[in-house]
């Protein structure tokens, strides 16, 4: 089939940009000519929190990308709109993150579908934002009435989207693992590289860091003393989306100075195994959250992962299998914690890990890609 992709890609960098680029490359592998059609402007800089939109890694190999959307300019979504629906693809895979992407990629889809032909499906990674805004169901509304068919990677959001529209195909498929970061290494040389010491045990708090990821509440666990005398370190590896001294000041009210390791900045893709390999375990504390990327990068390197029991989080990592769910609740963080060391839980994990994983692979998402299309045609 020819298949059309809308929404980040290379040279951008996050999560959604490395997730478009790894599933057009498994649609090439099942034979599918596949076009990525990319932002010109993705956000405008006041609205960008971070240093740099842009990766610095070497663009993925085998995908046609042409950077073509201005997400602010609506005479481009008129450009954009007319160039896709005169090429005419079978599907048209557009992935919506956030409300601000709306009206850009409801009008370029409204435009495409008046070719009779392209099925639209839409991947949706959140529907109601993490950060809400004034308008935000206005705008998600407007997006929903643009396309044929959603496709959700967490069960939270089936129900989000359910809510305002209940009359179009929507299916689960859980998010598939990232396996385009390099293969596990030897947990004491990873340590090496990162020039941190091989006495200690580290666990890892790992992507951009905005306030909803419950970072708050690791640290306050971080202060237990008991997990203090054990050794354990805090990795906190990412880029600051939200306010960075309010953490570092929360690091000296807790006493904890010693036992954080802070690498503010985006982990280029290069680096994303030196991290997970030199952890014993990934936690992700979230105050709110759909589905998680960083979930499938542990899997990816075998890793076990505490989670708290907020949106789709529970359905990815079974608790007490392939490391714990908790209630969003320091306490709580730090008695798995504890129970993980002193009860040298990570080989017992490890088989689980390893079973669980089979559920994410990429084919079983293009495989519901095809059914909602084969569905459409009827």
């Amino acid at each position: 089939m020819n298949i059309t992709f809308l929404g980040p890609a290379y040279p951008y960098r996050g999560g959604i940009a490395a997730f478009n680029n790894r599933l057009a490359q498994e649609l090439i592998a099942e034979g599918h000519n596949v076009k990525i059609e990319t932002f010109t402007v993705q956000y405008p800089n006041f609205l960008f929190p971070g240093k740099s939109q842009f990766s610095d890694d070497e663009a993925p190999k085998g995908l046609d990308i042409t950077r073509s959307v201005n997400s602010i300019n609506p005479l481009n979504w008129v450009k954009v709109g007319n160039k896709i629906k005169k090429d005419s693809p079978d599907i048209l895979i557009v992935r919506y993150w956030m409300p601000f992407m709306a009206p850009s990629l409801g009008k370029i889809s409204r435009i495409v579908k008046k070719n009779k032909k392209t099925k639209i499906i839409s991947i949706v990674d959140n529907f109601i934002p993490h950060e809400k805004r004034i308008g935000d169901q206005r705008l998600s509304k407007y997006f929903t009435n643009s396309v044929d068919a959603f496709i959700t990677m967490s069960k939270a959001v089936l129900n989000d989207i359910s809510k305002i529209n209940n009359t179009k195909i929507i299916r689960f498929t859980p998010h598939p693992i990232y396996d385009i970061y390099g293969n596990l290494l030897d947990k004491s040389k990873a340590i090496e590289k990162l020039k941190l010491s091989k006495e200690n045990k580290y666990i890892l708090f790992f992507g951009l860091i905005r306030d909803y990821k419950g970072l708050d509440l690791l640290l306050d666990a971080m202060k237990n003393e008991e997990i203090k005398q054990l050794g354990i370190k805090l990795i906190i590896a990412g880029e600051f989306y939200s306010n960075e001294e309010k953490y570092i000041n929360q690091i000296k009210e807790n006493n904890i100075e010693d036992n954080v390791i802070l690498v503010s900045k985006f982990i280029p893709d290069n680096e994303v195994n030196l991290y997970f390999s030199a952890a014993d375990i990934i936690v992700q504390p979230y105050k709110t959250a759909t589905q998680s990327g960083v979930t499938q990068i542990a899997y990816h390197f075998n890793k076990p992962m505490l989670v708290t029991n907020v949106g789709g989080l529970p359905e990815i990592v079974p608790h007490n299998k392939c490391g714990y769910v908790v209630n969003k609740n320091a306490n709580e963080i730090s008695n798995s914690l504890l129970d993980f060391y002193l009860n040298k839980r990570e080989n017992k994990f490890a088989p689980f890990i390893e079973k669980e994983k089979e559920k994410y692979e990429w084919n079983k998402l293009t495989k519901t890609i095809f059914n909602i299309f084969n569905e459409l045609n009827k």
